[in-house]
């Protein structure tokens, strides 16, 4: 709502019905079978999502094409009316069954594709463990020649094992 001023239009709020909102046990009983009756809240069950085999898909869209055949016109939409389909539906099927057949109907794992299989990630955490072991070895190694150079150098008999033999 708006009204003329001498420096432009104002804009006017439109206002608001005014309830009453004393705390009595008249307005908490009115509130109560508010809520009771449902009236005050609202809340509407959500439909499951459906989802449809290969064999429904693949009868909707030989149904489609019989109304098709049959020349009627808007036998195609009643029929996708009384099925409680979109057409985007029935383009994505016949887009899938004329690519892949009857098995490019078949319902897919939505999401993101796993990089690896199972296989190769057990392969790949044994070469992970592999090359820690590896390292690890060879940190071995060179502590062992560093400590053979250290008794060379102080001029220290390297301890021989009895077991040896």
């Amino acid at each position: 709502m708006s009204r003329w001023a001498e420096n432009g239009i104002t804009v006017v709020p439109k206002p608001f019905p005014e309830r009453s909102h004393e705390p009595g046990p008249e307005s908490e009983q009115r509130e109560r079978e508010r809520a009771a009756s449902g009236s005050g809240v609202e809340s509407v069950a959500r439909r499951p999502r459906r989802s449809f085999s290969a064999a429904e898909k693949l009868r909707i869209v030989r149904r489609a094409e019989a109304c098709l055949a049959s020349g009627k016109r808007g036998a195609v939409e009643a029929m996708l009316r009384e099925e409680g389909l979109y057409s985007s539906h029935l383009s994505t099927w016949r887009a899938q069954l004329a690519a892949s057949g009857k098995a490019g109907l078949e319902q897919h794992k939505t999401g993101r594709k796993p990089k690896m299989d199972a296989k190769d990630r057990a392969y790949a955490a044994l070469e992970k463990r592999n090359a820690e072991l590896e390292r690890k070895l060879h940190v071995a190694t060179v502590l062992i020649e560093l400590q053979k150079k250290a008794y060379e150098l102080l001029g220290i008999a390297l301890p021989t094992r009895d077991d040896e033999s």
